[in-house]
């Protein structure tokens, strides 16, 4: 494993944590899973624990509020919830190749085991033509029995035919996961699949799938007062950012197609 590609900063002490279950929202479509996150860290007060910088993060910079750059990154926060305690990890960024992305959820693995943590939740959107009026959350996990535990009147685990791969970070820590012996399982919500469309309708409904099965106690209502300042803050980013990666991937086809390529859809 490439470990120099790597940077970890920790912050503070590291936590007494009892059997933590790690929450995992990364950008994707309509960044279901990232506002998800998002929420529950600024919701619960949840404490910063890691912040992880990467080579293999797209080579880019933000400029923020104060016309300073800001490199992305990828944190990892904890709350001490009494019965069972909540890691979660969310950012600005996802690794943008395979290796690197497989590199990245062992390294997140390795903190869940570090803190002998018992699950892994990842979060994400179903992209759909048009937007969905009451979007449906689907399921789907590294083992029947984690998704009997989870299946309710609010979540179907009918999701074979419904989507294709889990592309990235909240695929692999399923498949990783199981290898460690560890449950994992995926919330998936409806969304629209426009790469400029925010999935917050989505992103409620799983934020009622985890305060249900968590015992949260989170005010999910809160999330409709705060959309116009997370819009703006996710737009400005996904705009940044979006040209960066459409680059990458031009590369990357003319490399295996071995001609020029000026399009990709």
């Amino acid at each position: 494993m490439r470990d120099s590609y790597w940077k970890i900063m920790q912050f503070g002490k590291i936590p007494r944590l009892d059997k933590p279950v790690l929450i995992e929202g990364l950008p994707g479509i309509g960044n279901v899973g990232k506002v998800a996150v998002d929420f529950l860290i600024d919701e619960l007060g949840a404490k910063k624990l890691y912040e992880i910088t990467s080579y293999t993060f797209p080579h880019s910079v933000f400029v923020n509020e104060d016309n300073l750059v800001e490199l992305p990154v990828v944190e990892v926060f904890y709350k001490k919830l009494g019965k069972r305690d909540i890691l979660l990890l969310g950012g600005d960024v996802q690794p943008i190749d395979e290796i690197s992305s497989y590199e990245f959820s062992e390294k997140i693995l390795d903190i869940v085991e570090k803190f002998h943590g018992t699950e892994v939740v990842t979060l994400g959107g179903i992209g759909l033509a048009d937007i969905p009026k009451k979007p449906r959350v689907y399921c789907t996990g590294n083992s029947k029995k984690i998704i009997n535990k989870y299946k309710s009147s609010m979540v179907s685990n009918n999701l074979y035919g419904v989507v294709g791969p889990i592309v990235g970070v909240s695929g692999l820590l399923l498949g990783l996961a199981s290898r460690r012996n560890i449950g994992a399982i995926s919330f998936l919500a409806e969304t629209y699949g426009h790469p400029m469309y925010l999935g917050i309708k989505g992103a409620k409904e799983i934020l009622k799938v985890l305060d249900k099965n968590l015992s949260l106690n989170i005010d999910i209502n809160k999330l409709d007062r705060e959309i116009k300042d997370i819009e703006s803050e996710l737009l400005k980013k996904t705009e940044q950012l979006s040209e960066v990666t459409k680059q990458i991937a031009l590369k990357k086809l003319q490399k295996k197609l071995g001609k020029e390529v000026d399009y990709i859809g």
